[in-house]
Parts: C-alpha cells; sequence; structure tokens
C-alpha cells in the first residue's frame, strides 16, 4: 500500500486523500471534517500519507492533500503560510525559521518515526557489501574525480561509477552531505538528481556500475531491485535495520523523520485531531510505511510537543 501512495504522490506532484470510508483504529478525531495542506520531504510523505489514510476511515470528511516538493520547498510553502503541514527529512534550518518568524509563522515539531540513509547498489555489482565513510566522501565530495570502482579500491573492478542521489532541495540531500562531506550541502554535482526517488531506483538499477542513497523505506519497498551496502564508520560494517537505525549503530546515517505543524492551524479540530493521530499511532504508521518507530524517549518527547502546541493554540 505504501509503495502505492508513493509512487502516486510522485507522479502526481500532491495527493489528494479524500473519504475513504470503512473503518479503522483510534482515529483521534471523532468524525472531524474539513482540509488539511501538507508539503515536503517526499521521504515522510508516504509516511503521512498512510496515516492520512487510515485516520480518513473514521474521519471521512477530511481531505488532505500530501505535497513531495522536497524538505527545503516544503518549508518555503510553509514559512510562507500556505501549508498547516509540513513534512521534513532533517530539522528545519536557523534561515528557515527566520523566515517563518518574519513571517509570523509559529510551529511545533513533531518526531513521527526514525529513518536511515540506504547506500544502494547495482544488483549485479558483486564486488563490494559495505562501504567506508571515508570511501563515500572520496565518491561524493565537491570536485570529487572518482569515476571508476577501481579508484576507489585497486581490487574492484575498472567499471564505471554512475552515481545518483536526491536533489538539493532534498533533506535526504542536507543530511547526507552533511555527514558525509561534513557541510550541509557540499557535494559533487555531476550525479543524476532527482527529489523522485523512484527515478533514483530506475538509474542505479539499470547500471550496474550505478550507486545511489535514499530514505530506507524506500529501499524496503525496491529491494527486489536493489542491493543495500552496509557502512563502516570506523567501528566496523553495520547494516541498517530497525534495531541498528532506532539504537544509533547505523552511524552516521540513522535520523529522525519531523512533521512541523503550524499552530494557527491547529486550533481546527480536524489538524488538531490528525496530528495527534499521528503522534497516538506513531508505530503502526512506521509500521504500515516500511519505517523505523520512535523509541519510547522520543515518542514522550512528541507528546510533550503537541500538548505545548494545544495549549498554545487554544
Amino acid at each position: 500500500m505504501a509503495t502505492v501512495f508513493r509512487l502516486a504522490s510522485i507522479a502526481a506532484g500532491a495527493l489528494v486523500l479524500a473519504a475513504c470510508g470503512g473503518s479503522g483504529g483510534s482515529s483521534g478525531g471523532d468524525g472531524v471534517s474539513g482540509r488539511i495542506a501538507a508539503d515536503g520531504s517526499s521521504t515522510v510523505g508516504p509516511l503521512v500519507t498512510f496515516a492520512a489514510e487510515q485516520f480518513q476511515r473514521e474521519n471521512s470528511g477530511v481531505q488532505i492533500t500530501v505535497g513531495v516538493s522536497g524538505t527545503g520547498g516544503g518549508f518555503e510553502r510553509f514559512c510562507r503560510g500556505e501549508t498547516d503541514l509540513s513534512d521534513a527529512s532533517r530539522a528545519i534550518k536557523d534561515e528557515e525559521a527566520e523566515i517563518c518568524e518574519q513571517n509570523g509563522v509559529e510551529y511545533a515539531e513533531l518526531l513521527v518515526a526514525n529513518d536511515g540513509i540506504a547506500i544502494v547498489v547495482n544488483l549485479d555489482n558483486d564486488w563490494i557489501d559495505c562501504v567506508t565513510t571515508e570511501q563515500l566522501k572520496q565518491i561524493w565530495e565537491p570536485e570529487s574525480k572518482v569515476e571508476t570502482w577501481d579508484a576507489i579500491d585497486a581490487s574492484f573492478p575498472n567499471e564505471k561509477l554512475t552515481l545518483a542521489g536526491p536533489g538539493t532541495d532534498s533533506g535526504t540531500f542536507d543530511f547526507f552531505t552533511e555527514k558525509i562531506n561534513g557541510d550541509d550541502g557540499a557535494s559533487r554535482s555531476d550525479y543524476n538528481a532527482s527529489e523522485n526517488d523512484n527515478v533514483i531506483v530506475q538509474a542505479v538499477s539499470g547500471d550496474k556500475g550505478g550507486l545511489g542513497y535514499f530514505g530506507l523505506s524506500y529501499f524496503e519497498e525496491n529491494r527486489d531491485q536493489l542491493k543495500d551496502l552496509k557502512v563502516d564508520a570506523g567501528d566496523g560494517c553495520v547494516g541498517p535495520t530497525r534495531e541498528t537505525v532506532q539504537n544509533g549503530t547505523y552511524a552516521p546515517l540513522a535520523r529522525p523523520l519531523f512533521v512541523y505543524v503550524k499552530r494557527e492551524s491547529m486550533q481546527r479540530p480536524e489538524v488538531d485531531a490528525f496530528v495527534t493521530y499521528l503522534v497516538d499511532n506513531q508505530q503502526a504508521n512506521a509500521d504500515g510505511a516500511k519505517f523505523v518507530p520512535l523509541t519510547a524517549e522520543q515518542e514522550a518527547e512528541a507528546r510533550n510537543e503537541l500538548q505545548t502546541a494545544e495549549k498554545a493554540s487554544s
């Protein structure tokens, strides 16, 4: 189900979820109605879409639009006051927060799930199973001249290295470049860049020498087309799993995911009900959309932030 939502949202640019009917679990809502606009991360979008579909089983009068313009693009719209929710695969930047403040947009930051960034190669790649963070830096740093696999390791074949990854509006791009290259936004530019994760899948799966990166949840949906690599940050090779992402041992590429909600929008019952649903059902939402649930400590933090936002909005 999550795969359908993700591809549909990318293809259309924004996915409108209307009345679904039926019955579901805890809705946080009592049959509310209205419209909710969300935009932002293509990583977080499918999680919010999945949650919205479940929420609407008991709140069929709510229509939720989920855009996937990237974390940066989502914050641009959010800070202009155009959306109620901003889906983000990284925390808001200081300069983005300043624009929100200038425009009078107050918000709450809610943790909704955890994720890892998967490093993926072609299924026919039989020469590498684990990549070091130093090798990733060598490949992806600005002005990198690495063009073949044997330039990374002499034992690798003289196979052309073709790269694919998120574009510059992506929170995944920001997070990866900061953790691997040491500077948010520092990256070589001669690669197949796209905000559409499916383009990255196609690029890597269609080229024996392909390598790319995106959110772990998307790899889980496409593991029949790609091979993921373990990552060695100096303490041995660790693969991205639910356990290693939650406990942080998948370093440095494990990360939290966020939904930012405008406090003014929280005054509307449908928005308050939906973000309450996101927090109350975080584990079911994460499981259903193939993300890693919050830890108990993270969930408590999200609940406290939600309660604070509700008081400020009342």
